[in-house]
């Protein structure tokens, strides 16, 4: 009965959780100093639950009903007008004012001083070494690269590549050749200090063959130059062969500033914790009281990251902007962040070729944040994912085409908007929701997909080896769709199972690919001749709602 109580007041209040399905505030407001409030799992100290139970890959059999209709879901669904003014009364959301987001206004953080100075020391007298130092026995990996009880290259201050050459050693540091650095041990940047690689630097590159990464606590800046893990006893670069081999890897804790521009970032990253390529962390849940350091941040635009086990990762960061880079080529993800994350903005990227997975994916309460203006293709499974419990985020003005999945799929993520988006030619459908309420789809266009141009469906997780007490669901789903054009689609334009509710109004249906013309499967189908004759006839919405709301919940 409380199961039962708990979908009547979602259903109840689905008009309302529309309305508030855009991010509440600006998603840049100055914010970045303060610290992170969000709400950790107390059985999570690490990131390795992080998306490797599949519940976010393809399932091929979840494109028939696979929670079928019981005493617990609904059966039987009415279908008639809805209001044309309600629904239109909506505005569309204000973007966020991306031009600001330039090189020029990047550098102006740059801090030039104090003077800096360097000094190699044992790893074991920072703490910030310490989330390294897990059941993975990463510690004696670098013992036996280094010959020794693993070292650090501290930096204090303002430092470039020169200036280390300058003052170490060259088996800890060198300058190969005119512009060319190698990094032969790993680096720290201490807190209120800044590694600078710029223009003057042509390569700077960490030893696969000593364990080298980077560790940033205060600020990175890599401007028009190139950094990429390298493989020294071959004299190439650290190109991907397994994922649990030890490769070359950037992170930045809490408190860091991280800025990319115009430079090539590349063969960085592997299967291990805050080890992924390019990321910005905040400190694990057992650390990060200790540690006591603000949200890390950070700027990535108009660079080209490639070979990364990750493109880029982030978790519990804030106002991460990434604009206008090129990822390709990537292992695993392309973009990619993390954990209660927040005021994202992932704009006017490329993203295509990822080997393994997704182009773009946001998962696990990354909320109030846009994806706006990006191209995905020739991805191993979608072109851009919503995922566990991310909300209040818009996805528009997107082109996602011929990835082996979705365009573009939603999953375990209410009140989120997907408008104006091209989808086209993907392997499977144009735009998928999974288990869902209060979902928007305005003014996209679907074309040439193999499957549904618009599939909404619910779907049980508990046999996907989820974690539910990390990762709860609920199998109920319920969207809105105005405007735009669902043409040529191999299933038709739009399936939807067992919802709580829909709406479907002034949504142009051309070209199908069956002979017999538009043809509706799911709930619609069922009653086709009704949504036909209130779509095309009477040119009002479709209000599609099950006579008896009653749902069962998983969560543990």
């Amino acid at each position: 009965m409380a199961i039962a109580m708990l979908a009547l007041l979602i259903g109840g209040r689905h008009y309302a959780l529309a309305a508030a399905v855009l991010p509440q505030h600006d998603p840049h407001a100055a914010t970045a100093n303060k610290p992170t409030h969000a709400k950790r799992p107390a059985d999570s100290d690490d990131d390795s639950d992080d998306q490797t139970d599949g519940s976010d890959e393809d399932d091929p059999d979840a494109d028939a009903a696979t929670v079928p209709a019981t005493e617990a879901q609904p059966k039987n669904y009415t279908v008639g007008p809805g209001s044309v003014q309600s629904l239109m009364a909506w505005k569309a959301p204000k973007l966020p004012d991306i031009t600001q987001y330039t090189e020029a206004a990047a550098m102006q953080q740059l801090h030039r001083g104090p003077a800096g100075h360097v000094h190699v020391g044992s790893m074991m007298e920072q703490l910030s070494f310490k989330n390294f130092m897990g059941r993975d026995e990463r510690m004696r990996e670098w013992a036996r690269r280094q010959s020794s009880m693993p070292q650090v290259i501290f930096v204090d201050g303002y430092v470039t590549p020169r200036d280390l050459s300058r003052t170490l050693p060259k088996q800890y540091f060198a300058e190969t050749e005119p512009g060319v650095f190698v990094a032969r041990l790993p680096i720290d940047i201490l807190p209120g200090a800044t590694l600078h690689i710029d223009k003057d630097v042509k390569d700077f590159r960490l030893s696969i063959d000593r364990g080298a990464f980077i560790v940033n606590e205060g600020d990175l800046f890599i401007n028009h130059s190139r950094l990429e893990g390298w493989n020294e006893a071959k004299n190439t670069p650290a190109f991907f062969e397994d994922e649990k081999d030890f490769r070359p890897y950037i992170t930045s804790w809490g408190g860091s500033r991280t800025y990319m521009i115009g430079s090539v970032v590349a063969h960085l990253g592997y299967a291990a914790s805050k080890a992924y390529g390019i990321s910005i962390s905040q400190y694990s849940p057992s650390m990060a009281p200790i540690m006591k350091r603000k949200a890390p941040t950070g700027w990535l635009l108009n660079s080209e990251f490639l070979d990364n086990w990750y493109g880029f990762y982030c978790y519990e960061a804030e106002d991460v902007v990434i604009r206008g880079n090129t990822y390709h080529d990537n292992i695993k993800y392309g973009i990619d962040p993390h954990d209660r994350s927040r005021r994202l903005i992932i704009a006017q990227n490329t993203v295509y070729g990822t080997r393994i997975k997704h182009g773009i994916i946001v998962s696990r309460e990354v909320n109030e944040s846009w994806i706006i203006e990006n191209t995905s293709f020739n991805n191993g499974l979608s072109g851009i994912v919503a995922d566990r419990s991310s909300m209040h985020n818009v996805i528009a003005l997107n082109k996602s085409y011929r990835n082996k999945s979705d365009g573009i799929t939603i999953y375990e993520s209410p009140n989120t908007l997907i408008w104006s988006n091209l989808v086209t030619a993907n392997n499977r459908h144009g735009i998928r929701v999974r288990n869902s309420i209060d979902v928007q789809l305005r003014d996209n266009v679907a074309v040439g997909n193999a499957l549904s141009g618009i599939y909404g469906h619910i779907e049980n997780l508990s046999d996907t080896g989820r974690n539910l007490k990390l990762d709860p669901f609920h199998p109920i789903i319920s969207m809105i769709v105005v405007g735009g054009k669902l043409v040529s689609n191999g299933s038709g334009p739009i399936t939807i199972d067992q919802p709580l509710s829909l709406e479907v109004y002034n949504v142009d249906l051309r070209e199908p690919r069956r002979e017999l013309g538009i043809h509706f499967t799911g709930v619609l189908g069922a009653h086709q001749e009704r949504v036909l004759d209130i779509m095309v006839r009477q040119k009002l919405p479709v209000v599609v709602k099950p006579e008896a709301i009653s749902v069962n919940t998983a969560s543990d």
